[in-house]
């Protein structure tokens, strides 16, 4: 029986010191979607042409970071 590849534990916690590194974890988390999404590094790489010049595609991607970021904010009790 195949033993399962164990996975690096990279998130350890949505609590940040301020909004900045909340913002900045909100990129990372929408990336790492990304890339459980599409793991085939080549595919991924060809697909980012395709958006990286879409408006649409821009869009989108914001979205998903503004989403990640207000989850991370109301974790973060807002940094009152």
């Amino acid at each position: 029986m195949k033993q399962m590849e164990q996975k690096e534990t990279w998130l350890k916690s949505l609590m940040t010191k301020n909004p900045q590194e909340g913002y900045e974890l909100a990129i990372k988390l929408s990336r790492m979607g990304v890339k459980s999404t599409q793991p085939d590094m080549d595919v991924l790489k060809k697909l980012r042409k395709e958006y990286a010049n879409s408006a649409s595609g821009l869009t989108a991607a914001s979205h998903v970071v503004a989403i990640n970021f207000q989850t991370i904010s109301a974790a973060n009790n807002y940094w009152k």
